[in-house]
Formats: structure tokens, C-alpha cells, sequence
């Protein structure tokens, strides 16, 4: 009896062991199902080919689009006035501070002594208590005066320019220069470059990602960059931000008359820049992409001012052109031998 017992204990614990057994391969097979079905990639592999110009197209089905967060959009279309690149600094108003004092105090001077020649020639005609001696002496006075007056405006010519020295209020103007509220901006055209006509204004583009300052052209500049040795013009531009320093080295974009050219920008999330290049992803097809070259030729609000490679009615990849970059890349990675 005790045997059967016994064999009877024996064969329920081996009934359990092969139950646990099997229990643990499939609950094993389940999870290696669900991992392999999480490894599977969502949606196809990238696929590039070229067009017939050469460009790369990047085919993506709407499941990668998805994963790899693409977005499309439009892009607006923009006239920019006709514009040529010239590069110059912030004068330091110092030393028009100092003639425009030297001025002010010739004048000043001017004024007193004329006063005093007008008073002393009154009561000499009238036979009063002023000699003629007296007379010839607050004339003298008066004359160099003028001259100093003279001479201090002509040096400040000499200097500063004609643009300069014929402002309305040269006090006032000057004082706005000395306290930073403006900016005098002298830009030059590179070496050999020439125009036949004034620029209406500029676009004055400190360095880094500052936005465009505007400039109001005032005239010719009365020197020139020994370094540059170009055509040089003067701005005043506002500078509320006190961003433009005297000495301060900065980009310039003249803008001259005529008819202004067609374009579109591109915002600057949609532009990837590789090989040397920048480049956009134009969306031709529901699931195609191709690669063009831009050429990045004046910046704009939020991007840039594009002539060529897209035009107003093309659709553009304007989130994930990074990694749609990267997607065409990696099918160019061949793997080891």
C-alpha cells in the first residue's frame, strides 16, 4: 500500500513539472513573438533614385512620414528690391562731437562780437561816446570771428562730408550719435564693384542672427577703407537696442533703384545644409521627395530669400528635413564584407 502511495506522489509531482514545462515555452514564445513584431520596422525602407537632372528622390511611404514626424507646407512668395552685398562698421561719432563743439563755439563767438561791432558802428554814425579807433576794433573782433566759423565748418566738410556737415539741426543730430540713439554706418562695395546711381536705403546686418537693421542713406562717405578700397555711402540708422557700437565690423545690403526681383522664402526649418550646400526637400508626389540646391541670397523674417530650386506653388518639407537627410543617407551606407 505504501508503494502505491509513493508511485502515485511520484507521478503527480512529474504530471507538474512537464505542465510547468510547458507553460514556460509558451508564455517563451508569446514574448519572443511580441519582441519580434516590435523590432519590425513601421512602414517600408526609404528607396532613392535620381531624376534626370541628377537630383536625389527620396520615396517614403505615409507610415515612415509619420514616424519621422514630416510636415509640409507652401511658401510664400516675396519682391525684394534690387540689392548688392557691401560690408563696412559703426563710425565713432567722437570726433564730430568735438567739431560740432568747435562750431557751436565759433558761432557763438560770432554771434557776441557782431552784437558788439552792430552796437559800436551805431554810436559812432550817431556821434556818440565810440571812436573810430574803438569801431575798427569790434569789426576786427567780428571778422575773425567769421574765419574761425569759417574754417571750423570747412574742416567738419573736409571730414565728415557734405551729407554730414549740411544736416538741418547738426546739434541735434550730433547729440542723437553721442548718446546712442542712432548710428552713423559707413558701407563699402567690394574692390572693383561701381554703381551709377545713389542707394535708396540699406539693410545693415550686425553679425549673428540679429534681424536687419534699416539704414537711411545720407550721401556719399568722404573716405575710404585703406583695406576695402571701394565706393564707399553713409547711413544713420536707429539703434533703440544699442546693438550698433562704434567700431562695430558689419554686412550691408544697398539697396539701389529699379524693379524688384520675384522670389520666395524659405523658412529656415525647412533648409538643411550638406556638402557644402543648402538645400530643400520638395514634395513631388505623395510619397516622393527630391533634393534641391538653394542659394541662400538674402535673409528674411524667420528665412531666406530664395531665387531659384522652389517656386510659390511647390510644397516643401518644413519639419523633418533634418531626418529625411538622414533616411537618404543611410541607404548610401553599405554594410561591411
Amino acid at each position: 500500500m505504501k508503494a502505491l502511495w509513493k508511485k502515485l506522489v511520484i507521478f503527480l509531482i512529474a504530471v507538474c513539472v512537464i505542465a510547468g514545462l510547458v507553460f514556460a515555452f509558451l508564455q517563451g514564445r508569446k514574448e519572443w513573438t511580441s519582441e519580434a513584431q516590435g523590432e519590425k520596422p513601421v512602414g517600408a525602407a526609404p528607396n532613392v533614385g535620381r531624376t534626370a537632372n541628377g537630383e536625389a528622390v527620396i520615396s517614403l511611404d505615409e507610415d515612415r512620414q509619420k514616424l519621422i514626424g514630416l510636415e509640409t507646407a507652401t511658401i510664400k512668395v516675396s519682391n525684394l528690391p534690387p540689392e548688392i552685398k557691401a560690408y563696412g562698421h559703426v563710425v565713432d561719432p567722437q570726433p564730430l562731437v568735438g567739431m560740432s563743439s568747435e562750431i557751436a563755439s565759433a558761432r557763438a563767438s560770432l554771434d557776441a562780437s557782431s552784437k558788439e561791432y552792430e552796437r559800436s558802428k551805431a554810436l559812432f554814425d550817431q556821434g556818440q561816446n565810440a571812436s573810430a579807433k574803438a569801431l575798427q576794433t569790434t569789426e576786427a573782433a567780428m571778422k575773425h570771428d567769421q574765419i574761425a566759423l569759417r574754417t571750423a565748418e570747412t574742416q567738419l566738410m573736409a571730414a565728415w562730408g557734405k551729407a554730414v556737415s549740411s544736416q538741418p539741426d547738426l546739434p541735434a543730430f550730433v547729440q542723437s550719435l553721442a548718446a546712442h540713439e542712432t548710428a552713423l554706418v559707413q558701407l563699402e562695395l567690394p574692390t572693383g564693384r561701381l554703381i551709377n546711381q545713389e542707394p535708396q536705403s540699406a539693410r545693415i546686418l550686425p553679425p549673428g542672427e540679429s534681424a536687419a537693421i534699416e539704414g537711411r542713406f545720407l550721401g556719399p562717405a568722404p573716405t575710404t577703407d585703406p583695406q576695402v578700397q571701394g565706393e564707399g555711402f553713409l547711413f544713420v540708422a536707429t539703434n533703440s537696442s544699442t546693438e550698433l557700437t562704434p567700431g562695430l565690423a558689419l554686412t550691408g545690403l544697398l539697396q539701389l533703384p529699379g524693379d524688384p526681383v520675384r522670389g520666395v522664402v524659405v523658412p529656415d526649418t525647412a533648409i538643411v545644409r550638406w556638402a557644402g550646400g543648402a538645400w530643400i526637400y520638395a514634395q513631388t508626389s505623395q510619397t516622393n521627395f527630391t533634393r534641391r540646391e538653394i542659394l541662400l541670397q538674402q535673409p528674411d523674417s524667420g528665412g531666406w530669400f530664395v531665387t531659384n530650386g522652389v517656386g510659390p506653388n511647390d510644397f516643401i518639407v518644413v519639419r523633418g528635413a533634418q531626418a529625411l537627410l538622414s533616411e537618404e543617407r543611410k541607404t548610401e551606407i553599405k554594410p561591411a564584407d
